[in-house]
């Protein structure tokens, strides 16, 4: 069970960095409309493949979205990213960008 609630909180820090990097001005605008997208597609009720097909349903889920995540962080620079994670490390998720 501690595993689990120590993967949890690292998706929950990655969001928040997500969150940081969306709100950042120095986040180049491609990288901010692809993860964009990424919460996006997450959050919308449709999909490509409707999730109520067995088996394949929320397959392109853990495809595109975490597909997206990952072109996104590749444009964004990679000193910025550490610098994101490293306050919500510190617990400062305050955006005074």
């Amino acid at each position: 069970m501690g595993r689990l609630e120590a993967a949890a909180r690292a998706i929950k820090g990655e969001f928040k960095v997500y969150q940081l990097l969306l709100k950042d001005g120095r986040t180049p605008r491609p990288a901010k409309m692809v993860l964009g997208l990424a919460v996006g597609y997450a959050l919308l009720p449709f999909d490509l493949i409707p999730d109520f097909i067995p088996g394949i349903g929320h397959l392109d889920d853990l495809i595109i979205v975490p597909g997206l995540v990952l072109l996104a962080m590749r444009m964004v620079p990679k000193d910025l990213v550490e610098e994101c994670r490293a306050r919500v490390k510190e617990g400062d998720i305050s955006t005074s960008d």
